[in-house]
């Protein structure tokens, strides 16, 4: 393999200059003032601040309202994650066999994924709305009194409902083209192997899409975790005291509406470091188990 050379050793860092000036700018340096605002008493007004060493962790961490959230956001990001990614390769799997309208088929699909997160809130909305909206028509034929914004359970089960809608178009292109990447040969040797359509899937064609996957599962999580903001904002329309909300609605609420920037940049900090110590896990078991082509 020929090596790339460059006559002036310092182009390479001018190349590079930009991004890393963007990461810096958009990343560590936020990331830097949030930490530092954890350890002070931030006065709303912008008129000075206190220092009150972990105070604001403790605070926080000694809260059954933030534990109680942080259990609603781990359910959340598993029921979305889990929901996103099955329903989508199944999706992908009937696709992957028609032979006629396929494009047409994934066209109608992508089409969701086009929609911005608020937007997406917003047509759910409509959709849960006690007074307009066609799944109550459904939920009521059942015997369920539906309300969403009112009852705790029904608000959680329209968010839920919502960001897995969202983001099934994302992985099923994926999936999709994960699947037709397959070379062919290797489809007639798995059913030639295994008769049963099932196993064979489970045994051969799955492991073979486990590098997308993997990346999809951290794309799912980091999506349920942060780009879900705008469907919650939506949804529980500034009414956090009786709906659930996620960690990041937490700091948001906290930090811009209620005044406390001390105790958001805490709470931020906290959610940094739960989102490292994911990622280390990932790459270090689960990645373990993706074999590579």
């Amino acid at each position: 393999m020929k090596r790339v050379q460059f006559t002036n050793a310092s182009l390479p860092y001018l190349l590079l200059l930009p991004q890393l000036a963007i990461i810096v700018i958009f990343f560590y340096w936020p990331s830097a003032q949030a930490i530092q605002s954890s350890f002070y008493l931030e006065d709303p007004f912008g008129f000075g601040s206190t220092f009150v060493g972990m105070e604001n962790y403790t605070d926080v961490l000694g809260s059954n309202e933030y534990a109680s959230i942080a259990r609603f956001t781990i359910a959340f990001t598993l029921l979305v994650t889990f929901l996103s990614l099955s329903i989508a390769l199944l999706l992908a799997v009937k696709a992957d066999a028609v032979l006629k309208g396929s494009s047409t088929y994934k066209t109608l699909l992508m089409w969701v994924y086009a929609v911005a997160p608020p937007v997406a809130g917003l047509m759910g909305v409509m959709f849960f709305d006690m007074h307009i909206g066609p799944f109550l028509k459904v939920a009521a034929f059942f015997g369920w009194d539906f309300k969403i914004g009112l009852n705790y359970f029904d608000t959680a089960f329209a968010m839920v409902v919502i960001a897995v809608w969202k983001q099934i178009p994302y992985n099923f292109i994926f999936f999709l083209s994960g699947l037709q990447a397959i070379p062919k040969s290797v489809r007639e040797a798995s059913m030639i192997d295994c008769r049963s359509g099932f196993r064979r899937f489970w045994s051969i064609i799955l492991p073979l899409l486990a590098p997308t996957a993997f990346f999809l599962l951290i794309i799912n999580m980091t999506y349920s975790l942060f780009d879900t903001f705008g469907i919650v904002d939506v949804v529980v329309k500034d009414k956090a005291a009786n709906n659930p909300i996620t960690l990041v609605y937490k700091v948001y609420m906290d930090g811009f509406r209620g005044g406390d920037l001390g105790g958001s940049s805490a709470q931020s900090v906290i959610l940094m470091l739960v989102v490292f110590v994911l990622t280390i896990f990932q790459f270090r078991f689960i990645e373990r188990r993706v074999h590579y082509g």
